[in-house]
């Protein structure tokens, strides 16, 4: 076990690694844990160690040059360490290559970042078929092609940036199926106007498509994924505003592969086991943490940056983390007189998170979504559940996402209902009319993620049991 330190930051991506190395500049000692071997996040992600080590882009350029400040700033970096428990106080349980890890500090920053969300379309389950960020992983840390003949669907701006890539990476996108309509996009304008750059970015990702002629079908949907033993064709047509499939001549598209995503999700596992409150938020994807003005949840010392406090995209990642890192100081009263700085980061980070939770809410699927998921479809992957039996455990009288697990199981596998948690949710909802704050969150227990069995007994060597004596005839 390690000596106590002032904070703990569980994540190294933008927000973390920002957070940290703040809280470095403020004098704090710091510990950073991170499950990959590189600080960066999903936006920053290191490539393999194989790949060339030229920076070829932007993004590679901002995340080398993260590492490096992270590196230079004096935190401590426990990378390829996956955390599996918390306790109150802090303590942080985590195991790596070289066995369990504990570490313990009074002051904890979550940057845990943001999971996907599926929605579960027929033939969802096929080989070939990949999540939008998965995606972006295969080509960042990779240099890999999701296939040959790419259709990316789903919804929000990952599409326009995954077809992006895979162009760039000399592959073929066959079609962009956004099931969010044009106007969707045009009404989050006012949002957008506030970061120009960003605007020019996603416009230049759009460029890049329509030279390259790739169709672009807005106010659509995958209807079903076709193939045998992994993807050959993808049937689309169109949805109304409520994303629901309507009547509208179908197409099939011959593809060998998807990337299928609608948004992100807070990733909230961390601050509910802890036990913080939470309220649902839409716009910002979904269940989030209540925060005070300096990122504090209502547990005392638990601070939340990144998209892990609501989605809000990367460039506000940075910011969140740095006024967590903060109102760390200010708790522990070192740094001096940081309320100016801590107002002056606070607008800049409200400017940021503008823009990206506009972004997120045009990927949040609305109530009518529920449609794309046909009765045969797998929505539980890891209890092999599909919509039928939720369907019929729903109208038994399963209310809540409580309920659904405790009569069918869905949630109770590796993932833990990170995959099929939401997608659930929507069912529950479409049955019920309940709103999604009456349905529920999946409960956070530990562990947190899959881990080896010794992790959770420890050691021991069978000769040193102590054998208790014969029970006397």
């Amino acid at each position: 076990m390690s000596a106590p330190l002032d904070l703990i930051v569980l994540g190294a991506g933008p927000a973390g690694a920002a957070a940290a190395i703040k809280a470095r500049e403020l004098g704090l000692s710091v510990a950073v844990i991170d499950e990959a071997s590189e600080a960066g996040g999903q936006v920053y992600r290191a490539p393999s160690a194989g790949l060339a080590s030229t920076p070829t882009d932007a993004e590679r350029v901002k995340g080398d040059e993260l590492r490096a400040k992270l590196a230079n700033s004096g935190a401590i970096l426990h990378a390829n360490q996956r955390v599996w428990s918390l306790t109150a106080g802090f303590s942080v349980i985590a195991i790596g290559p070289n066995g369990p890890l504990t570490l313990e500090a009074p002051n904890l920053i979550v940057a845990a970042g943001a999971v996907e969300r599926h929605v579960a379309v027929s033939g969802w389950t096929l080989p070939g078929v990949i999540g939008l960020a998965g995606a972006t992983i295969l080509l960042k840390s990779h240099g890999v092609l999701p296939g040959r003949r790419v259709v990316v669907a789903g919804s929000g701006p990952l599409l326009l940036l995954v077809a992006s890539k895979i162009l760039t990476a000399g592959g073929e996108v066959a079609a962009v199926v956004d099931a969010a309509p044009r106007a969707g996009w045009l009404s989050r304008l006012g949002a957008m106007a506030a970061r120009p750059d960003l605007v020019a970015k996603g416009a230049g990702w759009l460029l890049q498509l329509l030279k390259a002629r790739v169709p672009i079908h807005s106010g659509a949907a995958i209807r079903a994924i076709h193939g045998t033993d992994r993807v050959a064709s993808v049937e689309i047509g169109p949805v109304d505003a409520d994303w629901a499939p309507t009547r509208g001549t179908a197409r099939t598209i011959e593809a060998d592969a998807v990337c299928l995503g609608f948004g992100l999700l807070p990733s909230t596992e961390v601050t509910r086991l802890l036990g913080a409150r939470h309220s649902y938020e839409p716009e910002l994807g979904g269940w989030v943490p209540e925060v005070s003005a300096s990122l504090e949840t209502s547990v005392p010392g638990l601070f939340v940056a990144g998209d892990g406090g609501g989605v809000r995209g990367a460039d506000a990642a940075p910011l969140s983390g740095e006024l967590a890192a903060i109102g760390v100081a200010r708790r522990l009263g070192r740094g001096g007189d940081l309320e100016r700085e801590a107002v002056t980061v606070a607008a800049r980070w409200r400017r940021s998170a503008r823009f990206g939770a506009a972004m997120s809410a045009l990927a949040t699927p609305p109530p009518g979504a529920a449609a794309m998921i046909v009765a045969e479809a797998t929505v539980c992957r890891c209890e092999s559940l599909t919509r039928v039996t939720l369907d019929t455990a729903i109208a038994a009288g399963a209310k809540t996402l409580a309920d659904l697990k405790a009569t069918t199981r869905c949630g109770m596998g590796p993932c833990g209902g990170r995959v099929c948690g939401e997608a659930a949710a929507m069912l529950i909802g479409a049955a019920t009319g309940l709103s999604r704050e009456a349905i529920g969150q999946p409960s956070a227990r530990p562990p947190l993620r899959p881990v080896p069995l010794a992790a959770v007994t420890g050691d021991f060597a069978y000769d040193d049991l102590p054998i208790p004596a014969p029970a006397p005839l």
